[in-house]
């Protein structure tokens, strides 16, 4: 087993220790968190020590679990990497692309593998039809939450919107072309609603909306590609695939048949793929155990954090930018 460490004790920390203590990958050394106050109500309340010295904690383990402010992870990481540990760093991954970039060198050069905190490539519905996304062509994302103050310290697209980037580069490849953004502060002093339409060069049109703001939660993607149209419903983790096939010669009473100004009939389907219970969080976690015991590269590599980090700052500057 691999003995882990976590830094960062606030809401998402806490539930990290949890899953970790739960996890057969991780032996839970324990946390670090700069508040002692806090750290000494979450040792009292989980039972799960606390340790004074952030250098002390990172020496008695393998693994160090990065839950703080995203203005701390560079230093953070840079710490546990100098020492050789391997790291599970919460999105985004650093607050700058030079930041990121001096974590992913060091990280080469210690030989140590690190996971970003990406959660949705773990989501149940995601991973349902992720082997069905082929080369979409078109992808359109809502994510709209309820006002909550955490978070609210940077803008709507690195609090919320990266989720949806991370999964939309996961899926198309091909380089980025152009993004064009807007961004409207209603209550924070950064954007609180924002929508970005990404280009690719292999013609694909990724239209990006994020709001935190909102009366309801939602967080749903649909891809367009060829014959497919795929719904993720990330909240409810509830997926809708509806594909087309070359109608049949002689059609069944109840086969749903479409005919275009050619000519041409094609045969609308439904397919229900089986969604997996699982704990996403718990599930990234094991999986950077893996990456590890098995010598490959995380589900979500830090270099892919980095490509997250890039695409949303383009976003955040292209609020400015004329069109």
């Amino acid at each position: 087993m691999l003995k882990a460490g976590v830094l960062g004790a606030g809401h998402l920390g806490k539930i990290h220790l949890r899953l970790l203590a739960e996890s057969d990958q991780y032996e839970l050394v324990g946390f670090y968190d700069e508040d002692a106050i806090n750290a000494k109500r979450v040792a009292d309340e989980f039972g799960f020590r606390a340790f004074d010295n952030l250098n002390e904690l990172i020496d008695q383990v393998d693994v160090i679990d990065i839950v703080t402010p995203t203005l701390s992870h560079y230093q953070c990481a840079i710490k546990a990497i100098e020492k050789g540990k391997h790291i599970f760093i919460e999105k985004p991954i650093t607050n700058t692309l030079e930041e990121a970039k001096g974590l992913i060198d060091l990280a080469d050069q210690k030989h140590v593998k690190g996971q970003v905190g990406h959660v949705e490539r773990f989501n149940p519905a995601f991973l349902a039809v992720k082997d069905q996304l082929d080369q979409p062509m078109f992808i359109e994302t809502h994510r709209l939450a309820e006002f909550n103050p955490r978070g609210t310290d940077v803008p709507v697209v690195l609090d919320l919107m990266i989720h949806d980037i991370d999964v939309v580069l996961s899926v198309v490849n091909s380089p980025v072309k152009k993004i064009s953004s807007s961004g409207v502060s209603v209550i924070s002093q950064s954007p609180d609603i924002a929508n970005a339409r990404i280009e690719f060069e292999n013609g694909c049109v990724a239209n990006l909306t994020a709001s935190r703001i909102s009366l309801k939660n939602m967080r749903k993607s649909r891809f367009f590609q060829k014959d497919a149209y795929i719904s993720v419903d990330f909240l409810e983790k509830k997926v809708e695939v509806v594909k087309m096939k070359d109608a049949p010669t002689e059609p069944g009473q109840f086969d749903m048949i479409l005919q275009n100004a050619e000519g041409i009939k094609k045969q609308i389907y439904f397919e229900n793929p089986d969604v997996a219970p699982n704990n996403a969080i718990l599930d990234e976690l094991n999986s950077l155990a893996n990456a590890i015991e098995n010598n490959t590269t995380p589900v979500v590599s830090l270099k892919q954090g980095k490509q997250a980090l890039e695409v949303a700052l383009q976003i955040i500057e292209s609020f400015n930018s004329p069109s």
